[in-house]
């Protein structure tokens, strides 16, 4: 076992996460393959907990698996990009409503700790994407609402992608400062406990979103073909 696979006990969870960390960061694009006996050459592990980590991501809409030895990437599609933009217009605001009315001073704590991030640029690094997802988690994780949290967490994964993708168009200064401004108002209601404020802020956040962006340059590249 690698220094790497080290730091995971199980095969699998290391495989899961350096396959996942390059569909999300776009390293194997959409509508990429790759090769499983070369992979798991490369990462020192056997073909076993490779395959056991490429059925997990199968079954979270990342990859296609086939008969063959490569494994093939997702598309983005736009009707998921529809879909994941209406789920996210529907349940991020309900948990930001939800966190301004529950939320602790541990929940507090975390928000604070979590904020001291920047809107995403273009191609943004691993880091970037964690602390983007962790600010948005402390926040929806306040609304003490289990139900909630997991379809929040289970929609991230797959609107990354979306996100990589918007980031096709380059987003000026201004966009930059005015998504910068958002996340610190939806922080500063929850933490006030403005029910009606983080609601709002954070619908149109989501209105504005790199997921609106990926659906419209998706749109386009339908129109072109």
């Amino acid at each position: 076992m690698s220094a790497l696979t080290s730091d995971y006990s199980v095969k699998s969870d290391f495989a899961y996460a350096v396959v996942r960390d390059r569909i999300l960061t776009h390293e194997y694009p959409p509508g990429g393959t790759f090769n499983q006996a070369s992979l798991a050459l490369e990462l020192g592990i056997s073909t076993t907990p490779l395959r056991e980590a490429l059925r997990k991501l199968q079954s979270e809409g990342l990859v296609e698996l086939g008969a063959h030895r490569d494994a093939v990437v997702t598309r983005l599609t736009v009707e998921e990009a529809r879909d994941l933009l209406e789920m996210r217009l529907a349940l991020d605001p309900l948990a930001a409503g939800l966190a301004a009315e529950r939320r602790t001073r541990d929940d507090i704590a975390a928000i604070r700790a979590a904020s001291d991030i920047h809107a995403l640029p273009g191609h943004p690094s691993i880091d970037q994407l964690v602390r983007h997802r962790r600010f948005h988690q402390a926040i929806y994780r306040a609304s003490h609402n289990d139900v909630l949290i997991s379809m929040l967490d289970a929609l991230w994964d797959k609107s990354d992608r979306y996100r990589l993708a918007g980031l096709r168009r380059d987003r000026d200064d201004e966009e930059l400062r005015r998504k910068d401004a958002e996340h610190h108002r939806m922080m500063m209601c929850v933490i006030a406990g403005d029910t009606a404020a983080a609601t709002e802020v954070t619908r149109r956040h989501i209105e504005s979103s790199l997921a609106v962006t990926a659906a419209q340059l998706l749109s386009d590249d339908s129109d072109e073909t």
